[in-house]
């Protein structure tokens, strides 16, 4: 959420805008969207958004370190260097979907990889913890606004989230792929998440600055996107923290518990129509929802039925936005006419994001299908790009991002390839750590051992 509070203050003068698209290097190659391929079949066309959208992880990361820009124009006047924390973890697992569908090989996948790991165990951290956004050269931080200098918890936890899954994925015996787990190894354990608790408080904090230490005063209180944070805190070895950070904690906020019915769908947990549909994404990468259960809430239901609210706003379409229906669908966090926003039932400026439905395809797959044809096949000409669908666009508006991000291009593969073949769903948890965090919590899954 404090991702969107800095985006909206800055919306005002100093984003740039999204409809000028700044010269960069590497330039994007012309595209001409009226190429794409015609009348695929349901699997093919997915196989082609996953593998498309592949290529701002890979022909577009940064050339020293690997890892994800932040987007692909430029980044509020940092210029080209602005590397994304979250957005990464999100890209390597773009890249196990890349080498397990065969697009690149292993061995240059994980290659790809060790440089990335290794850039990172030199890069700028914060008690174990990466800020937000890196200089991809030099491995600094980089401030993501006046007092966020520091260890950005929530951001970190995505990127584990994604390397955690890298070395399940890369097991082999060989040098290369030896040297990726112990390098994650080496990181995940060295990030102090009780530190994060502000001093024994029952609550983690996103921030923490040695210039501005706790001035950013962000306690994670559910519920939003940050669930994830909790489940690796507790499951951490050498730094976790107690139980009872969660249940008091996360658990403890006016917009935490819910119960209530819109159209139709119950919602257990969240804002009244459930908020931007990045909830039911980030932290569900990794996490498995299918049997997902606490003493709050059963995760599959709760972000399924918000894919549902949000998809019957948008049909229902209250202002008569052009666009809005069955064929076209989704609001979340993104890029829009006017800057960027958290776009949800609750805040809608006739924006659709491709990433909100097309990320939900484990939750509504013929719903998703329904929108992704629509992207795909009627606005192709100005949405489909060299890097996938660009990031949002407006109907009635007449508007059609130029931008793409790395936190709405990596969901849409990693949550695709959820949908057709679970892999990181697996991957993830499989992990003994992410087992232990789950079950310190309460949770139960069908995946525990």
């Amino acid at each position: 959420m404090l991702r969107i509070i800095f985006f909206l203050l800055l919306a005002a003068g100093s984003i740039v805008s999204t409809n000028a698209q700044k010269t960069r290097k590497p330039a994007p190659q012309a595209f001409n969207a009226a190429a794409r391929p015609k009348n695929l079949s349901d699997s093919a066309l997915l196989e082609l958004v996953q593998k498309q959208t592949f290529r701002y992880f890979w022909d577009f990361a940064h050339p020293v370190s690997g890892m994800a820009r932040e987007r692909s124009n430029a980044t509020f006047g940092y210029g080209d260097e602005v590397v994304t924390t979250g957005g990464t973890g999100f890209g390597v697992m773009a890249v196990i979907v890349a080498a397990e569908r065969g697009w690149i090989s292993r061995d240059t996948a994980a290659r790809h990889l060790r440089k990335l790991v290794n850039f990172l165990w030199k890069a700028d951290a914060f008690h174990g913890v990466y800020p937000h956004w890196l200089d991809g050269g030099t491995g600094k931080v980089i401030r993501f606004s006046r007092k966020d200098d520091g260890g950005d918890l929530v951001e970190t936890s995505f990127l584990m989230q994604g390397l955690l899954c890298v070395r399940q994925y890369f097991n082999q015996n060989n040098e290369v792929e030896s040297d990726i787990r112990n390098k994650i190894n080496w990181i995940w354990s060295e990030m102090e998440w009780d530190w994060y608790t502000r001093g024994g408080e029952e609550v983690l904090y996103w921030h923490w600055s040695p210039n501005n230490g706790w001035a950013m005063n962000f306690p994670l209180r559910g519920y939003n996107e940050a669930l994830i944070t909790y489940v690796l805190a507790a499951g951490a070895e050498r730094y976790p923290v107690d139980a009872k950070v969660y249940h008091r904690g996360w658990a403890q906020s006016n917009f935490f518990k819910n119960g209530k019915e819109f159209y139709g769908y119950r919602l257990p947990l969240g804002f009244d129509f459930g908020g931007p549909l990045f909830f039911a994404h980030y932290s569900f990468v990794g996490l498995d929802p299918r049997g997902l259960k606490d003493r709050y809430a059963d995760y599959w239901e709760q972000n399924k039925n918000h894919t549902l609210v949000n998809r019957a706003y948008c049909v229902e379409n209250p202002k008569g936005w052009k666009g809005f229906g069955p064929q076209s669908w989704g609001l979340t966090a993104s890029d829009n006419h006017r800057g960027y926003g958290a776009h949800s039932p609750s805040e809608d400026l006739g924006v659709i994001t491709p990433t909100a439905a097309l990320s939900s395809f484990p939750y509504t797959p013929e719903y998703s299908m329904q929108a992704l044809r629509y992207f795909y096949d009627t606005l192709g000409d100005k949405i489909w790009s060299e890097y996938g669908f660009v990031d949002a666009f407006n109907e009635t508006e007449g508007w059609y991002a130029k931008s793409h991000l790395a936190i709405d291009q990596g969901p849409i593969i990693v949550m695709i390839e959820n949908y057709r073949t679970g892999l990181l769903w697996n991957l993830f948890m499989s992990c003994p750590e992410v087992q232990h965090g789950l079950k310190k919590l309460g949770f139960e899954s069908p995946k525990f051992k």
